[in-house]
């Protein structure tokens, strides 16, 4: 059972809450309640419940100054936050401190049980940790015997002596090698890593691929010899694996598996896991590889790409076609499958390129930053860099084009406003007076406003219309088509008027100005 303390000031609130809830159905016990902060401290202290539920206005100690203190304290404490509407950004506080969970006031039991149960699971996950923790370093104070870790290392780096050194490792473990058809598995790890972390790795695999042959680690990989297994059934082994160590750790791992061959010649699988592994630059952190994934007969290696056609697209401010540029040119570099030192370079080149569209401080900005992309492990990790500079440098051309498009469009709604009487007035005839074409003027002010410069111009119009309807005390329909730019066809414009409106200029009057 999970012990809860309940905290609030209000009396009502403090009884309803103890009394409605069926604390030991959820699997917690109601240990206590106090009314201010003060009493619930020296609770705290003695009792050291799992949750408390707490409101955020109390006198004495307020909820936020318990909060701050207990997790200081008692980190593993879990709170529930109780509070009113006008509270929010004072309990939005008690979350800098790990709180997680703000419930409104008024709330119904449903509300608080639902809470109470997700804290509990919170606890039961970080219980469920801590002991799997516990057991590792447990596991981690008997460690596997030292002469087989030693002799996987000397099948992969060095040559045995033949079925002599086999077989007294047979006697020596009571395992017949001669009758094992066997895979290498190696394991790297992605970022830092600690000898636990190989520890565990180790640990979880003697369990998911048992009976393993051997296991041991090498600088930064784990290995395990198992024996030959059905493929799919070992890459879903690999992945728990996988999942199960990312859980506890957040941290990724790349895998390699050998094709199947005898133990003698576990030094080839070693060495033919390790070339899969250098396609991890290509297939990316965090994959399995085997041997098939391997495609030497595609290598191609007259890769030509110039870059300008790439550099054109930035300074027109397009991102959807600049991004397909770039999708396309890492595509197609990664389908030749160069040496790492030849992508690279390849890379290098256009960034260069690229960041010349940029201005001189932005250059020097992004020359700093050049040593950390060709620092990058994988041409994913490549691809997204420099996706991420030039969407910079794009959207700066965006800009300035932008700002320029503005300017343009303001000037046809100012002619639109200047000559609403002329029937002349078109697309055709503002693309003349502002000296440009008039389809991509067209296209422009779509673009800009979202709507169609003719459907712009009779709204206008119509708007203008309404305006002059209030200031007549009788409507005259050939005067307002006279003079809102529809000639002499007073039909036409009612037609327009009431299409837009709902009613004929006429019936508009009655209805919104009588």
């Amino acid at each position: 059972m999970h012990k809860v303390l309940l905290v609030d000031d209000e009396r009502i609130i403090l009884e309803g809450i103890s009394n409605i809830i069926d604390w030991e159905e959820i699997g917690t016990e109601l240990i206590g309640t106090a009314r201010n902060g003060l009493e619930a401290y020296d609770i705290i202290i003695k009792e050291l419940p799992d949750i408390v539920i707490c409101d955020i206005k109390m006198p004495g100690l307020n909820g936020l100054e318990l909060v701050k203190r207990v997790s200081k304290e008692h980190p593993f404490i879990k709170f529930i936050i109780l509070s009113g509407f006008s509270e929010f950004d004072y309990a939005k506080q008690a979350m800098e401190y790990g709180v997680k969970h703000y419930l409104l006031k008024p709330c119904n039991e449903n509300i608080i049980i639902d809470a109470m149960k997700n804290v509990i699971n919170e606890l039961t996950s970080e219980e469920n940790r801590e002991r799997f923790l516990l057991d590792m370093k447990s596991r981690l104070e008997q460690i596997q015997p030292y002469v087989k870790k030693q002799l996987l290392k000397e099948f992969i780096t060095s040559k045995t002596d033949g079925n002599r050194g086999i077989q007294f490792y047979e006697k020596l473990f009571h395992i017949n090698f001669q009758e094992e058809e066997i895979r290498l598995i190696v394991f790297r790890l992605e970022g830092d890593y600690h000898y636990e972390h190989m520890f565990v790795i180790e640990n979880l695999g003697e369990d998911l691929f048992a009976p393993s042959i051997l296991s041991t680690n090498i600088g930064e990989y784990v290995l395990f010899l198992v024996n030959d297994d059905n493929f799919s059934s070992l890459q879903e082994k690999i992945e728990q694996l996988r999942t199960h160590f990312y859980e506890i750790y957040e941290m990724d791992m790349t895998v390699a598996i050998s094709e199947v061959d005898s133990i003698s010649q576990a030094r080839r699988l070693y060495l033919e896991a390790l070339e899969c592994l250098n396609h991890r630059f290509y297939l990316g952190e965090g994959s399995i590889i085997t041997k098939s994934d391997i495609r030497h007969e595609k290598q191609l290696y007259n890769f030509d790409y110039d870059g300008q056609s790439l550099c054109l697209l930035i300074k027109s401010g397009n991102w959807e076609k600049v991004e397909c540029e770039i999708s396309g040119f890492f595509h197609d570099l990664t389908e030749r499958m160069l040496s790492t030192s030849l992508t690279r370079s390849y890379v290098m080149q256009l960034f260069l390129l690229v960041i010349q569209s940029s201005d001189s401080k932005g250059i020097q900005n992004y020359m700093e930053k050049m040593s950390s992309l060709m620092d990058m492990d994988t041409i994913q990790q490549m691809k997204e860099f420099f996706v991420m500079i030039a969407h910079e440098i794009t959207q700066v051309h965006y800009e300035r084009h932008k700002s320029n498009h503005s300017a343009v469009i303001h000037s046809m709604m100012d002619l639109v406003h200047k000559h609403l009487g002329d029937t002349e007035l078109s697309l055709k005839w503002v693309a003349n007076k502002v000296y440009m074409n008039a389809d991509y003027l067209g296209k422009l002010f779509k673009q800009e406003t979202g709507e169609k410069f003719s459907s712009y111009v009779t709204q206008v119009r119509i708007n203008k219309a309404i305006e002059q309807i209030e200031l007549m005390d009788d409507v005259k329909v050939f005067t307002l088509a006279e003079m809102i730019g529809f000639g002499d066809n007073p039909q036409y414009f009612s037609q327009v008027f009431k299409k837009y409106t709902g009613y004929s200029p006429s019936e508009y009057r009655k209805a919104y100005l009588q």
